[in-house]
């Protein structure tokens, strides 16, 4: 009976190891370890939208590539004391603007976080992922000292996210004007990512609001990404008649960016969390007018006619916070690199396309030295460096001295 009892025992106990596993980033209840020192999972895209894919390799076995562990580089602290940035735009040289997800915008300048908040969203809804996220600048900020931004609130008891512009008159945020509001949100899953392409338009990445679904709804704007005009109304030449719509069948992105010289748009996003899929499958993207890329009907290594295949996947779970091409010659090796932040992951990753064909992944790695926990927004600044932020004070990793902080990647 005894020895019934030990096994039935032993059952459970490994039933509830798998279950742990499974559980994702945002319902962890087993402290997994969760570093990259084992190589992840990865698949290059067969048959995306350019016929000379080719499978990359996680080593620099090609001529050209320079591994990072022969870059001489290192961090340098910037800023500390903020509460959960996630995001940074830089107005001139010497002053950065900084969202922090619980609906403050602060100000940097020389370096020096100034102490009293540029502008509040009063009415930001900062629950679980969600608050004030993405920020970006109008590309003639110069002249008009627009500033844009996307951040969750309630709307008769649903959570939702708008994204707004307003004008920055050096001392305040004033002028809001709503360009889109009644997106679905969630406190997890919520996106928001923005960013000017080189089209001019504004690119809004959305998440799923935990309602798989929804992706795949062309009448929801949950799990999109969407172009629309500076001033808010939408784009003659999108995919759909009168929506802003530009791709769907994302979870949840909250990184993209354009390679430099061919404008070709990559995207990152989380894959599926235990609670609606299995763990790990977060994604590097590239995006195209129109398509669909599958999210709920696949995820991971599945495949399906009519929907686009990632150019990376990675299991187990890294989280990608952000995207951002590396234009900028102050660390050459580094020059048209793809980086991102890692949540999960706790790091950097860097991502090296083929310089002869933009659709082709290269190599990719996960930077050595970067010990500063979990890493959300990647930006070059005006001088060439890459600035980074720290989530260490969203709940999900210990807090350590000063944070968050933003640091930046400089030449030794």
């Amino acid at each position: 009976m005894r020895d019934k009892i030990k096994y039935y025992l032993g059952l459970g106990f490994i039933g509830f190891l798998v279950l742990a596993a499974l559980v994702s980033d945002h319902f962890k209840i087993w402290p997994f370890s969760e570093n990259l020192n084992s190589q992840p999972t990865y698949l290059i895209n067969p048959s995306g939208s350019s016929p000379e894919n080719q499978v990359a390799n996680s080593q620099s076995d090609e001529p050209g590539i320079v591994e990072a562990r022969q870059i001489n580089y290192q961090i340098e602290p910037v800023v500390s004391g903020l509460n959960v940035p996630w995001s940074i735009v830089f107005t001139s040289p010497t002053r950065m603007l900084v969202s922090e997800r619980p609906g403050q915008v602060r100000v940097v300048e020389n370096d020096k976080l100034l102490p009293n908040p540029l502008h509040i969203f009063a009415d930001a809804e900062s629950e679980g992922e969600a608050g004030l996220m993405g920020m970006a600048a109008d590309p003639n900020y110069s002249s008009n000292q627009f500033i844009y931004a996307c951040y969750a609130y309630q709307n008769t008891g649903q959570m939702k996210t708008r994204v707004v512009r307003l004008r920055d008159t050096g001392t305040a945020l004033v002028e809001q004007k709503v360009l889109l509001e009644n997106i679905p949100a969630a406190r997890n899953h919520a996106g928001c990512e923005l960013g000017f392409g080189p089209d001019g338009k504004l690119y809004v990445s959305t998440g799923d609001a935990s309602t798989r679904d929804i992706a795949q709804d062309r009448s929801s704007l949950g799990g999109k990404i969407l172009r629309i005009n500076p001033d808010g109304t939408i784009p003659a030449d999108n995919p759909f008649t009168g929506s802003p719509i530009w791709t769907l069948g994302h979870r949840n992105s909250q990184g993209f960016d354009w390679h430099p010289g061919t404008q070709v748009l990559y995207a990152t996003e989380h894959g599926p969390s235990g609670f609606d899929g299995q763990g790990g499958g977060d994604e590097v993207n590239i995006i195209e007018k129109g398509n669909n890329y599958g999210w709920p009907l696949v995820s991971h290594q599945q495949t399906r006619q009519g929907l686009i295949d990632p150019k990376l996947v990675f299991t187990p779970a890294i989280a990608p916070g952000s995207a951002v091409f590396y234009d900028s010659q102050v660390i050459p090796e580094f020059t048209n690199n793809l980086f991102f932040g890692l949540l999960r992951g706790q790091g950097i990753m860097r991502v090296v396309v083929d310089a002869a064909n933009p659709w082709r992944i290269a190599m990719y790695e996960k930077l050595p030295g970067i010990d500063v926990g979990r890493v959300r927004e990647m930006v070059v600044g005006p001088d060439g460096q890459l600035y980074f932020t720290t989530s260490n004070r969203d709940g999900r990793a210990p807090v350590r001295d000063g944070d968050d902080h933003i640091f930046r990647l400089v030449p030794r």
